[in-house]
């Protein structure tokens, strides 16, 4: 699998959400089996470029290449000069967002609002590509299938930006109107695929390691883009990447395990997020990864109220230290593989 010059390890990608794929989760998801992890989404805004928030999206210390920006916005100069931005702060390939459903993302005509309007949506790849090429910079596309069921146009659009010098091509299997309601169509997917030669990569409702094959066999992609799944879940792409190869299920993980991975994201949270932010914006990575398990809402109810990082470092100890005695393997798991083998 290619983008580019790069060379990756496997067709396995982190989706770029926002809030989420921070530098710390996208380590984690690379270190549990994911080979490829674009940034959430960082603003053409320009007076936008220098504040708290912009400045975490752009951190990538430490981070294992290909580094992968995805931008957002509605002007095609500024998003050119938003990919030259990033280029020069280290950025190796750019992404353009035309697919988030955001309303505040969508009131602006930014994300997949762009979908509507595909002489600007052109024209914004268009000046991103012009802006990458002189510096040997891959421009990636990521898009929904259109804007409604009556307005699919993502085949139309994925031949133009093809033809703009786009690299690769993402469709996640909604339109916007659906935003992650109803159930993701591939058909579109395997349309895109079908009718170009750039790589093409399928997203939307895999959230397991048999659904991961059938999309593969049903659209022929070339790699496969996982976003919520992930989410509580990270070694899902592991899962994921043995199933493919061997065409077995990988046994559960030891809950110590999952414990020690979660505590190493916490810290590189932390540290990324300082103590405030930090301790907050974390309870969503524990929500989701304890939600499933025995007396997971009660505990996560109670982490919510603890407003300090050493008091929840020593909760979701206590809580894992407790789970390991009664389940040595990951109890999540063992349904998900009942339910898989059923």
């Amino acid at each position: 699998m290619r983008i580019g010059a790069f060379e990756l390890p496997n067709a396995l990608f982190v989706a770029p959400m926002a809030g989420v794929t921070d530098r710390p989760f996208r380590m984690l998801c690379r270190r549990l089996g994911a080979g490829y992890a674009v940034s959430e989404m960082v603003t053409s805004k320009r007076e936008l470029w220098a504040t708290l928030k912009t400045s975490r999206r752009a951190d990538h210390r430490g981070e294992p290449g290909p580094i992968a920006v995805q931008i957002a916005g509605v002007a095609p100069a500024e998003m050119a000069d938003c990919a030259r931005y990033n280029i020069d702060r280290g950025a190796q390939i750019i992404d353009i967002n035309m697919g988030c459903p955001a309303k505040k993302v969508c009131n602006t005509w930014a994300g997949s609002a762009l979908m509507r309007d595909e002489r600007l949506a052109l024209a914004i790849v268009e000046a991103v590509v012009a802006a990458c090429a002189p510096r040997g910079v891959p421009v990636t596309l990521k898009m929904r299938t259109g804007w409604c069921a009556t307005e699919r146009n993502a085949l139309r659009l994925a031949r133009a930006a093809e033809g703009a010098g786009v690299a690769l091509l993402t469709v996640h299997g909604r339109t916007r109107e659906q935003g992650y309601g109803g159930a993701a169509e591939h058909d579109t997917v395997a349309a895109v695929k079908s009718a170009l030669a750039i790589p093409v990569v399928a997203n939307g409702d895999i959230a397991t390691p048999a659904q991961a094959r059938e999309v593969l066999e049903y659209t022929k992609a070339d790699a496969l883009m996982i976003g919520r799944a992930a989410q509580g879940r990270p070694w899902i792409f592991r899962e994921i990447a043995h199933y493919l190869e061997h065409g077995t299920l990988l046994p559960p993980p030891a809950t110590r395990d999952v414990q020690r991975w979660l505590t190493e994201h916490l810290h590189d949270h932390y540290a990324l997020y300082g103590e405030f932010i930090g301790v907050r914006s974390a309870r969503k990575h524990i929500g989701w990864a304890v939600h499933a398990l025995p007396g997971g809402p009660a505990f996560r109810a109670a982490m919510n109220t603890l407003d300090d990082c050493a008091a929840q470092l020593r909760a979701v100890t206590t809580f894992f230290d407790e789970l390991a005695e009664l389940h040595p393997r990951w109890p999540a798991a063992n349904d998900l593989l009942a339910r898989q083998s059923a």
